[in-house]
């Protein structure tokens, strides 16, 4: 089956995380997307443990969210590396990048110039805080996207202070925003056949997953402080509790899964308990439930529990680590863990988070060694052999 975005070519400057998190899930999905670098490479290629991945410029962090690109190596202070790039906008669908606003202006390859080379281009462009507006101009990161979004106010517990969640959150929903993006534009243009410029700022795209709590408080004035482990429903039963051996979350939200829980742990007297005879009243007393939770829950070992709660139907997950979530089973039957076949052995990557029917995301070349496809790219764009070994020469590509 042909993938959605099959035949469609993406020019792809972005590095490091947040763009190429974008152009990656677009890949998975069909797109031809040819990273363009410069000729030191991008700076996740190479990392700091200096492992054999790494000597090969192909570092874990760089393999996740690269795989399946094609990569050419151009020097854009050069005018013939910006005429290459200038051919190849002629016949590309979307091009990308995560430049500070104003860079690619400065280059000659903004979008006003590039537009009226292919007037159905879509330019999709990932930044801080977006092309217009005081901040357009100031450089952002993951770290400080999350302190400004919003995201660590309300993450970890009260005692330690804001907190940055586990991984590089606003980079990667700001690529998932972009991808999306441009998925949107791609769709606009089967029926209008006009490009467009997709602005991403990294604080918007953040904002927009803290929805429920931005809305929440600009209409009732509420203000989510940090949520510890509990859920945002702040109902004490969806909260992370100890084991004899580890850690269990519940997510047990209504009456029915409250009273099996309560029977469940062997505390039925607590349904009779004034304390716990509503949520109101449950949420008044956490505290005290939630001793009374753990206190049984530590008497058995988290698979003990996660069986009974199985058969229950009482919803409850253990903490994985990383290594556990890797080997559990019920990847078998699914296809977000993929193998990927290279010359140094096969590797795993982590492919699309939802499958299709008809052609749904994979990885289907291995990961592109730095430059490893600058002649295939070239002469597609009409280079012959001879000008790209000039070019070459000239330290152009």
């Amino acid at each position: 089956m042909s993938k959605p975005f099959s035949g469609v070519k993406i020019l792809d400057f972005t590095r490091v995380l947040a763009g190429p998190y974008g152009t990656y899930q677009l890949a998975l999905l069909g797109a031809d997307v040819i990273k363009i670098e410069s000729r030191e490479g991008d700076d996740m290629r190479f990392g700091n443990r200096k492992d054999a991945w790494e000597k090969r410029g192909l570092a874990a962090p760089w393999i996740a969210v690269n795989s399946g690109k094609r990569s050419i190596t151009l020097d854009l202070k050069k005018p013939k590396a910006l005429e290459i790039v200038k051919r190849l906008v002629e016949t590309a669908d979307v091009v990308m990048e995560n430049f500070r606003p104003g860079v690619m202006e400065k280059l000659g390859l903004g979008y006003e110039t590039l537009k009226q080379i292919n007037p159905k281009l879509i330019y999709c462009a990932v930044s801080g805080f977006g092309q217009v507006g005081p901040q357009a101009k100031t450089a952002a990161f993951d770290g400080m996207i999350q302190a400004m979004s919003g995201l660590m106010s309300i993450t970890g517990f009260e005692n330690n202070g804001p907190t940055r969640v586990g991984f590089a959150g606003a980079d990667v929903m700001s690529g998932a925003t972009a991808a999306f993006g441009v998925a949107s534009a791609l769709y606009q243009r089967t029926h209008t056949g006009k490009g467009q410029l997709v602005d991403v700022a990294m604080i918007d795209a953040v904002m927009g997953y803290l929805a429920q709590q931005f809305t929440e408080h600009m209409i009732t004035g509420r203000v989510h402080e940090q949520a510890a482990n509990l859920s945002v429903t702040r109902k004490p039963t969806g909260n992370l509790f100890k084991t004899e051996d580890g850690w269990i979350v519940l997510a047990v939200m209504t009456d029915p899964q409250f009273q099996r829980l309560m029977k469940a742990l062997g505390r039925d007297d607590t349904l009779a308990d004034p304390r716990f005879s509503d949520w109101p009243t449950r949420i008044a007393n956490n505290t005290a439930l939630h001793e009374i939770i753990e206190a049984a829950m530590k008497t058995q070992t988290s698979a003990d529990w996660i069986e009974r709660f199985s058969k229950n139907d009482i919803p409850a997950g253990r903490v994985h680590s990383i290594p556990e979530t890797a080997q559990l089973d019920l990847f078998q039957h699914r296809t977000v863990l993929q193998t990927v076949e290279t010359e140094h052995g096969p590797i795993k990557v982590i492919g699309s988070g939802f499958r299709l029917e008809h052609g749904g995301g994979s990885v289907d070349r291995p990961p592109a060694t730095l430059g490893q496809h600058t002649d295939e790219v070239l002469g597609e764009a009409g280079y012959s052999p001879a000008e790209v070994a000039e070019m070459r020469e000239a330290k152009v590509v």
